[in-house]
């Protein structure tokens, strides 16, 4: 088969001298750090939806980019083209996991029994190209916010009738999913929200959404799915009130709704950013509640308010992400770059380009995230800030052996407490610079 990207070699490691755009400076596959080699530290995921559909279109422009691959948009014969792509892009940069939304994989058809034909062809196809490589799925997922029957969402939606055609569409990409292996499928609630109160029964429309996540779960199981479900908080866009607003709000959705022993978060960068929050924040409040189970690689533009999914180049940011991630023991799902490249940006070396730096800016995260660990001063500072704890009333207050009693009476022979030590940010903030640039 003639090659798609036939100016494009095998994507090497030349370490960080290098000068040569199409090699990895940092991201180094079989280096070990912390016990692992970093392709186990950071299982990369192609984004089937923006590496081989998005063109670049936005609001006030058509595609900039070519993604036909040589086949007629729109038909079967593209959608294999996409598969043929996919494969090829993968094994040049090595990555050995992809993710996708069902109508990312087929043209959608007016009736659901011909997209669920298309999907069984173009299934087939991909389990095909799987063969004799190292390449699986990481996670599937149902687009139930393009079409215009999802306007107000899909599990949400006010009509019982989108709520099946919603039910459907889940069933057939877990389908999907289990037939390729996948280790995970996100609900990425992308219009379950409102805009207005006037004309909404929020709690009909949070019962209805995990209605629909129960269905999944049971049958997702029956058909032998092992995996991890996931919910993708984002807050405002489209919908001005999401209701997976952020971790936080979609972990104490999940809890009341019986639903936290098979769901866990996929967080997102730039979703984390729109919310008001650090990636950081989110990874952590995830992590600290048994959550934290796959990433959606990617920034926003601080300058910009919606969700641009720019291709990550922020060490810090990246750094702070694999310290989380580090901490919390790894992932259970993996890192997907749900990235795509700027629209002048639009050559095919470009796509290349944008997942060596993506690579390569997680793969330093990952060095400088152990080094930070490894060098101990952040956690015996924050041993030492809590140290009060530890014994006397502090120790009593923590194991429960205590009465509200006990403690005014403690509070009283007080009088009054010492300010509590130097939170000392700056000095913390500087260990990290050290430890990047040092």
């Amino acid at each position: 088969m003639k090659e798609i990207f036939e100016n494009i070699p095998v994507i090497p490691y030349e370490g960080p001298q290098s000068k040569n755009p199409l090699a990895f400076k940092f991201y180094d596959a079989d280096r070990i750090v912390m016990g692992k080699p970093m392709k186990e530290h950071l299982p990369f995921a192609m984004a089937w939806w923006h590496n081989l559909c998005a063109g670049g279109t936005d609001m006030f422009g058509r595609d900039t980019a070519d993604k036909s691959f040589g086949a007629e948009k729109g038909t079967m014969e593209h959608a294999k083209a996409k598969v043929d792509a996919g494969f090829e892009f993968m094994k040049k940069l090595g990555v050995k996991y992809f993710c996708f939304h069902d109508v990312d994989l087929v043209p959608e058809a007016d009736d659901i029994k011909e997209t669920n034909r298309r999907l069984d062809e173009i299934s087939d196809y991909i389990l095909e190209k799987m063969q004799g490589t190292d390449i699986k799925c990481l996670w599937g997922t149902a687009n139930m916010f393009g079409n215009p029957r999802f306007m107000n969402g899909a599990g949400s939606s006010n009509s019982a009738d989108v709520f099946c055609f919603a039910a459907a569409q889940v069933k057939k990409a877990l389908d999907i999913t289990v037939k390729l292996g996948g280790r995970g499928y996100v609900f990425w609630g992308g219009r379950e929200g409102y805009e207005t109160l006037l004309n909404t029964d929020v709690k009909f429309e949070q019962e209805n959404i995990a209605k629909l996540m129960h269905l999944a779960v049971d049958y997702g199981r029956s058909i032998g799915f092992t995996g991890d479900f996931y919910i993708e908080p984002k807050p405002k866009e489209p919908m001005k009130h999401q209701y997976d607003f952020d971790a936080a709000t979609a972990i104490g959705f999940l809890r009341q709704y019986g639903l936290d022993k098979d769901f866990k978060m996929n967080i997102e960068a730039n979703h984390a950013t729109l919310a008001g929050h650090t990636f950081q924040h989110d990874l952590r409040i995830s992590a600290i509640n048994g959550m934290l189970g796959s990433i959606d690689a990617n920034q926003g533009d601080l300058l910009l308010g919606w969700d641009t999914d720019e291709f990550p180049f922020n060490v810090y940011d990246a750094t702070m992400c694999m310290y989380e991630v580090l901490k919390a023991g790894g992932l259970t799902g993996g890192f997907n770059f749900d990235s795509k490249t700027r629209r002048p940006s639009y050559t095919m070396e470009d796509m290349f380009h944008a997942y060596v730096l993506g690579m390569d800016t997680f793969a330093l995260g990952l060095l400088k995230a152990a080094e930070l660990i490894e060098d101990g001063r952040i956690d015996a500072f924050i041993k030492d800030r809590y140290a009060s704890y530890q014994t006397g009333i502090g120790a009593k207050i923590r194991s429960g052996e205590t009465t509200l009693k006990e403690l005014a009476a403690y509070a009283d022979s007080l009088g009054a407490p010492a300010l509590p030590g130097s939170g000392r940010q700056e000095y913390l903030e500087s260990i990290v610079n050290q430890i990047l640039f040092g």
